[in-house]
């Protein structure tokens, strides 16, 4: 896994030059706190945005917990919120680090073909990664509202200001996701 340091270093290093993208790297360190706010937000949320994602997407398909549906017995249902659990964190290391690199390494490299050979329908997989990335986009641009989320309704208090980019860069982590499923 690369972070935005050891990008720039390697990219030096391979024109045998000097780091000269300083810019970059500070507007990384300035957003540094924004970055954080929303990989607490995620982290903190976790069980909650995988628990809905997967209700979600069972609702939208009631099949899936019916015998011999991929979510049924209550170990296959398990196995289902613990890869979205992991799939979630992965997308955390990647937000974090600002790189892409851990994400497809270690979680999406042969994820297709493993459900294929479980025989894990891609569509619903899909459909929960789809309900995790708006729970989660939600959740850093700080627009839960008690009235979506009832008792279980946790103001996170993110940094204030525009975090457009930052939301568009999780969003894209969520779509590699999607993408590497279909």
């Amino acid at each position: 896994m690369l972070d935005a340091f050891s990008r720039a270093v390697v990219s030096a290093d391979a024109s045998t030059s000097v780091v000269s993208d300083i810019a970059a790297l500070r507007g990384f360190v300035a957003e540094g706190n924004k970055r954080l706010d929303a990989v607490n937000a995620i982290a903190s949320n976790a069980s909650c945005i995988v628990s809905d994602a997967v209700a979600g997407m069972i609702c939208e398909n009631q099949g899936l917990i019916q015998a011999g549906g991929n979510c049924y017995p209550n170990r296959r249902m398990a196995a289902c919120l613990r890869d979205g659990e992991i799939v979630l964190r992965y997308i955390t290391y990647a937000l974090l680090a600002g790189d892409a690199s851990v994400l497809d390494d270690r979680c999406l490299n042969g994820l297709k073909e493993t459900y294929a050979a479980l025989g894990v329908p891609a569509t619903s997989t899909g459909r929960a990664v789809q309900i995790m990335k708006a729970s989660s986009l939600a959740h850093i641009n700080d627009t839960n509202t008690e009235a979506q989320a009832g008792k279980r309704f946790k103001q996170m208090g993110s940094a204030k200001g525009d975090c457009s980019a930052l939301t568009a860069e999780a969003g894209s982590y969520f779509d590699r996701v999607i993408s590497a499923l279909s």
